[in-house]
């Protein structure tokens, strides 16, 4: 039976061929829970009398969305996930590691493999050619301690990617153009498979930023085949003989297809308050900007770090604009201080911070006030998402953002590239 990427790594995993709808149970690979999810799930395992973990190498427990905490509240929180970590063996991720999906990727899952995260971006580890999808906390906290899950098995949406970006479009604004075209329901519970000679010439970076906003399309996971970019980035990592290659047969059943001219793209900004709403960049350029945040899970890796200190060298932050740059784990954090980039935007005015989640999730390290409007490079600008339902978000690339922190308005990253 052909089957499609997602179709393939859960039929290895149960033992026979599945199709889209059906309901299975599966092993997992890994699991995966976060400060701000994880204490509801170790709390249910407690009321079941199951504090225990199947997969103890590969089960982890981050510290990332407000870390250091901010609050008693969220310290107590911490405490619990470090005394699970101790009872159970479980791998815990501290402050100052960096970002779950990030740390995922450059640690923990591998081609093939399911994982399950208690947080709806986990589906980013699926540019490693796994299935990785987000879960609520108790169908997380279970599968954590019985190393199962249950799935219904996705229809999949094939995304078709030619071509080759222009200088000043990136992957961020490939993946708001799709989400534009299709909607924020456009792939629900369905998984986005990314193929294409424009998906083969992408750097892992660039496919973690497709795969990590996939969720917002409603798909289930996002999807590429491992090939020799995945190698070297699992070998880069120290984990080479983790490699597989895995990849959809071709003559797959696809529930829809929809193809993408990268070559004739331009910038994108997705505008308060859905992801959906997007805009070319000309039509928003010169909305004027309070804060500009650059980092997260979707866009704070080294690549994108590189792409804002190009366009920032030189320059300083407009000076009724604030800049935040947040790494997206330790590991990228100390390359870019290697590389010179920390000082870089330090120079420009930027505050630098640890890695982590930041500013992105609204619970400390740069809340907005009462109408006051943010670019940031994550991948949510739903209304209070920073912390304040009275702000406004618009969503763009590292390079967007960069040069909208220099004018202080929304501007066109092209303008500093020529």
């Amino acid at each position: 039976m052909a089957s499609t990427l997602a179709e393939k790594i859960i039929a290895a995993h149960v033992g026979r061929d599945v199709k889209p709808g059906e309901i299975v149970v599966t092993s997992i690979d890994a699991a995966a829970l976060q400060d701000g999810t994880g204490p509801l799930a170790l709390q249910q395992l407690e009321e079941l009398g199951m504090v225990q973990a199947h997969i103890t190498n590969k089960t982890v427990l981050f510290i990332d969305h407000a870390a250091p905490s901010p609050r008693k509240e969220l310290s107590n929180a911490h405490m619990s996930l470090r005394e699970f970590a101790a009872k159970t063996g479980v791998v815990l991720s501290e402050i100052n590691e960096g970002v779950c999906h990030q740390r995922l990727v450059e640690a923990f899952v591998s081609p093939g493999d399911i994982l399950i995260g208690a947080d709806s971006h986990t589906c980013t580890s699926g540019a490693l050619a796994a299935f990785s999808t987000g879960m609520g906390s108790t169908d997380v906290g279970i599968g954590i301690a019985t190393g199962k899950t249950w799935l219904k098995v996705p229809e999949t949406l094939l995304v078709e990617i030619s071509g080759e970006f222009p200088r000043g479009v990136y992957a961020k604004d490939l993946i708001l153009y799709l989400i534009g075209e299709i909607g924020a329901d456009g792939a629900t519970y369905m998984a986005l498979e990314f193929t294409g000679s424009g998906a083969s010439s992408m750097s892992m970076s660039e496919r973690f930023t497709l795969a990590n906003m996939a969720v917002e399309a409603g798909a289930k996971t996002g999807l590429f085949a491992s090939d020799e970019k995945t190698r070297s980035w699992l070998e880069a990592h120290g984990r080479g003989e983790d490699y597989r290659e895995i990849a959809a047969d071709k003559d797959a059943a696809y529930a829809r297809r929809v193809s993408i001219d990268s070559s004739s793209l331009e910038p994108m900004i997705s505008a308060p308050h859905t992801v959906d709403n997007t805009r070319v960049i000309s039509e928003v350029r010169g909305t004027k900007l309070n804060q500009v945040f650059i980092g997260t899970c979707t866009n704070g890796r080294i690549e994108d770090l590189r792409i804002a200190a190009e366009i920032l060298k030189g320059r300083q932050r407009h000076p009724g604009t604030r800049l935040i740059v947040t790494p997206a784990s330790r590991t990228v954090y100390i390359q870019a201080a290697s590389e010179g980039l920390l000082e870089i935007f330090a120079a420009a005015g930027a505050l630098v911070t640890g890695p982590g989640c930041g500013a992105c999730v609204g619970v400390h390290g740069g809340i907005l006030g009462d109408g006051e409007v943010c670019l940031a490079t994550q991948n949510r600008n739903f209304q209070g998402r920073m912390g304040n339902a009275e702000a406004f978000i618009y969503l763009g690339s590292p390079a967007t953002a960069a040069a909208s922190a220099i004018t202080g308005e929304i501007t066109d990253p092209r303008e500093f590239l020529k």
